[in-house]
């Protein structure tokens, strides 16, 4: 984009102050960006020249994404944006001022603005990680210092750790934070090791953080000089009541090849679970996301629902990209409903689909006893044991060990973990009413039938 008087440059940032008005929230765009102005185009940067110290630390570290993507939609090119004060720029060469205000390290780290809390599925599996982020995120450096959430991979830590960057950073502009994966971490202080050129220091970079959100990190296993570099950075961020918060795959006791004086430290503040999600819950994040992805739920088929859900339990991180190929499937396909043979195409390089009728005809048993006896399916899988849902629970389990191929204590599970006998008494239960009752020969037939319908 050519760019040749002061007229078009200023007309250009007019331009972009009106998205940004639009796009920012009100008191953030007057106390920051109202009166700021381009000081000078130097190749594929623009310095803008703002009212503060404050504002050029605020605009730099908090507000650059939006805003560069508002500038890149104006000018159609890929500049990138630095903030300097405008007094600085009165008595320096813009240049220096610019290298100095750029970060040396971290560049590529940032905030997920995607998770958030939510965008987070609480669940019985959950809720207690969840709670515990939210009070850290809503008072930082004040409970629960050091947080740290554990739980196998793809069950939502590095989501919740997002979010906790992101509820503060809406509320809390000023706050710094640095969010890095151990791996990163490791990396950048591999490279800084390294360098002949040390004019700033790693260290003094990190601790100016008022908030440390470390993932994964078990991967510093056996790396001893970047844990003891670490363990200082650790302390002064807790002594100064810096929020930091940490997740891994294990518990802190489980940690192995990591300095003993460091894991005694991570079990001083909370220490928090996440466990894989039931297959229910594993609903609730797909319809979710499904939601979150501009579908409808009701574009698929209930049975889809619950037979994906039930594949990828263990990883929701995986239940996502299930989601994502199914609907790129249905995009290829031109398709306006998914039904679970399309299901069973878009997944059949991920899974083992030959069950996924068996799985299907679960949840339609479930669907039409419930339908047939005029109750939910929670009430005919809960706990509850009148007369009507009792009797509905009886037929739904006969007809699952007389129609399907599965065992006992997967018919327990689904009605609330019962156990194989209360399941075998149910069976038994209704071949005995089909001896001598009317009323249960009907009922069995007339839902068989809308089984094969």
């Amino acid at each position: 984009m050519g760019l040749s008087t002061l007229s078009e440059i200023s007309n250009l940032w007019q331009r972009i102050l009106e998205g940004l008005s639009k796009d920012l929230d009100k008191m953030v765009f007057d106390a920051f960006l109202k009166d700021s102005y381009i000081y000078s185009i130097e190749g594929d940067k623009i310095i803008v020249g703002c009212n503060s110290d404050l504002s050029e630390n605020v605009l730099n570290e908090q507000y650059k994404d939006p805003i560069v993507v508002r500038v890149n939609k104006e000018t159609g090119s890929n500049f990138t944006v630095v903030f300097v004060n405008s007094e600085k720029l009165k008595n320096k060469n813009a240049t220096e001022l610019v290298n100095k205000s750029e970060y040396k390290f971290f560049n590529n780290i940032k905030l997920d603005q995607q998770f958030t809390f939510d965008s987070f599925v609480v669940g019985p599996s959950n809720r207690e990680a969840s709670q515990a982020a939210l009070i850290a995120a809503s008072n930082p450096g004040k409970f629960y210092n050091p947080l740290f959430i554990y739980g196998g991979s793809g069950l939502g830590k590095t989501h919740l750790l997002n979010a906790i960057g992101n509820y503060v950073k809406e509320r809390q502009p000023t706050t710094k934070i640095l969010y890095v994966t151990a791996q990163d971490f490791i990396y950048q202080y591999i490279d800084y090791a390294n360098s002949a050129n040390k004019d700033e220091s790693l260290s003094k970079f990190i601790k100016s953080f008022d908030m440390l959100l470390l993932d994964d990190v078990q991967m510093m296993k056996d790396k001893k000089k970047t844990l003891e570099f670490f363990f200082d950075i650790y302390q002064y961020l807790l002594q100064n009541h810096k929020q930091i918060v940490l997740t891994s795959d294990r518990l802190p006791s489980e940690l192995d090849g990591i300095d003993a004086r460091l894991v005694s430290r991570f079990m001083d503040g909370l220490t928090v679970q996440i466990e894989r999600p039931s297959s229910e819950m594993c609903q609730d994040i797909l319809k979710k996301k499904i939601i979150d992805a501009g579908l409808d739920v009701d574009e698929f088929d209930p049975e889809v629902i619950v037979f994906v859900a039930d594949k990828f339990k263990s990883s929701i991180r995986e239940l996502n990209g299930a989601l994502n190929r199914i609907i790129f499937i249905k995009n290829l396909r031109h398709a306006d409903h998914i039904d679970i043979n399309l299901t069973c195409e878009a997944l059949a390089n991920l899974i083992n689909v030959s069950d996924a009728h068996s799985k299907v005809n679960e949840q339609k048993i479930l669907n039409v006893v419930s339908n047939y006896f005029n109750i939910s399916v929670n009430q005919m899988t809960g706990k509850l044991k009148t007369g009507q849902i009792a009797n509905a629970r009886h037929v739904a389990i006969y007809l699952m060990r007389n129609l399907l191929n599965i065992s006992l204590k997967q018919i327990g599970e689904l009605f609330s973990n019962r156990d194989h006998t209360t399941i075998m008494h149910s069976v038994s239960k209704v071949e005995e009413l089909l001896k001598n009752d009317q009323q249960t020969k009907i009922a069995i037939n007339e839902i068989k039938n809308r089984l094969k319908a």
